[in-house]
């Protein structure tokens, strides 16, 4: 998936399978949010991806200044549900640099079944969420819908990716 140009337009980034993967098989990403005002938030977070256009992050309870929906990242996606979030490969060799970058509309799990699905998914790919009690009440989860996906990258001579 390398063109000079690097870049695949809307959604039809994830129909390829090695961006699919690549995405599905990243440990971290960057989540992007800005507040009515345009101020730019970012921060690093756990995902699970369906392997579709959906990708979920719950709030979890790793120690944070503030608690569920009052966070930085929940306030400004009440205020403005736009959000980018960028997964991406860095190594010193350019030519194995790959980065996606997933625009979408992002909204709060309300759907009980949903939230227990995704829950089992985080927690399969992270150990970590286990010993956490993750609750909808205290623990938000959030699905962000892709609308527009930008990907660059040479997704095929990714290490431990195929």
């Amino acid at each position: 998936m390398s063109t000079s140009a690097g870049e695949i337009d809307r959604r039809s980034a994830l129909n390829d399978a090695r961006v699919r993967n690549f995405v599905a098989a990243a440990r971290v990403a960057h989540l992007a949010t800005a507040d009515t005002s345009g101020q730019p938030h970012n921060v690093p977070l756990c995902f699970w991806y369906d392997g579709g256009e959906l990708l979920y992050f719950v709030i979890d309870e790793k120690p944070k200044r503030e608690h569920g929906r009052a966070i930085k990242r929940m306030r400004n996606l009440a205020e403005n549900p736009r959000a980018a979030i960028v997964v991406d490969h860095y190594e010193e060799n350019w030519s194995a640099l790959a980065y996606v970058m997933i625009q979408g509309a992002a909204a709060i799990v309300e759907d009980a079944a949903e939230y227990q699905r995704v829950i089992t998914n985080l927690r399969a790919k992270y150990p970590q969420y286990r010993a956490m009690a993750l609750a909808p009440e205290r623990n938000p989860l959030v699905r962000v819908t892709a609308r527009r996906v930008h990907a660059w990258g040479n997704f095929a001579e990714l290490p431990g990716r195929s």
